[in-house]
């Protein structure tokens, strides 16, 4: 017994090690503007050709992963856009970038029912953007200036924080993303109008007892009212954590880059 759990600790360390060993293709950099600055991380694709066009695949994490150590936002999704097997299959320019600790990607507020105890989340349907999205954009314009990237396939996906940020990110700039795929995320159905000129997979956990599942139904509802492509995914089993599902899905990669302006 012994021995066999000594031979699973050495092969979890293994594997760990693997892990952040492939990490490390993901290369640090540091996007600043004026006194702001922003970490990411861009993985370019296998035996990258800087004269051929590549699809750019934006991720955003969630406020676990806030912070400046420019390693957190890979925590989630890291793993998949690094497999071998995924990046022989869907080359692409991936970017990882990190929202300052205590900041958020999108403007949205929240509070807590006296009664029930449950966050109630405000989205606004304009305004300024908040720091991080700001640079998030110009991010995503100088990622394509510095990069030949395929105009035509330019996708954004992200998860609770990332996800509200993602539905955020296609509604500051509407003609830019063929596709996204927020995960247990929200916005204001209002806003929906601004959003059909991307392709939509939202996933959301059904126990979700952080961001409530309503959010990402209520949207995907919207969306189909407002001409949308759209598709919605509830786990019935999942709580806030459905990005490992989410990441999981075996069509995820195929749906995302059949899409296209």
């Amino acid at each position: 017994m012994k021995k066999s759990l000594a031979l699973i600790c050495f092969l979890l360390i293994v594997v760990n090690a693997l892990l952040a060993q492939d990490f490390t293709l993901y290369e640090k950099h540091q996007f600043v503007r004026g006194d702001d600055t922003l970490p990411y991380r861009l993985l370019l694709p296998k035996d990258y050709d800087a004269s051929k066009k590549y699809p750019l695949i934006v991720v955003l994490h969630g406020s676990g992963e806030r912070g400046s150590d420019n390693e957190k936002q890979l925590v989630h999704g890291g793993e998949l856009f690094v497999r071998d097997s995924i990046r022989t299959q869907y080359p692409a320019i991936v970017v990882f970038p990190q929202c300052p600790e205590a900041k958020s990607w999108n403007n949205m507020v929240s509070t807590t029912d006296s009664i029930t105890k449950k966050r109630i989340f405000h989205f606004n349907t304009g305004g300024d953007a908040t720091v991080p999205m700001q640079l998030l954009m110009d991010l995503v314009k100088n990622i394509q200036h510095d990069f030949k990237t395929d105009k035509k396939r330019i996708y954004v996906g992200g998860l609770s924080m990332g996800g509200m940020g993602t539905f955020e990110l296609v509604r500051r700039m509407p003609k830019t993303f063929a596709a996204a795929f927020p995960i247990c995320g929200g916005a204001n159905p209002a806003t929906a109008s601004k959003l059909t000129q991307t392709h939509w997979w939202i996933f959301h956990g059904l126990k979700d007892d952080v961001v409530p599942p309503e959010l990402s139904i209520q949207m995907e509802a919207a969306l189909k009212t407002a001409g949308a492509n759209v598709k919605l995914t509830l786990y019935p089993n999942a709580n806030h954590n459905s990005w490992d599902s989410t990441f999981a899905e075996p069509d995820l990669m195929r749906w995302i880059f059949s899409n296209h302006k």
